[in-house]
């Protein structure tokens, strides 16, 4: 999730989309957080870690 984020981010900046720039960020965001839920132990989805 965190690679797709960087990857809309890229094409967002290169194309002037705000919309891919926006939705990176959001995936981004989402991505580390799940992440960090993880690794603190939390079940993410059913799931003792994240990846």
């Amino acid at each position: 999730m965190i690679v797709l984020g960087v990857i809309l981010l890229v094409i967002g900046f290169v194309t002037g989309i705000g919309v891919l720039w926006s939705i990176g960020i959001a995936l981004i965001l989402i991505g580390l957080i799940l992440w960090i839920a993880g690794s603190v132990g939390h079940a993410v989805g059913g799931r003792n870690h994240y990846w």
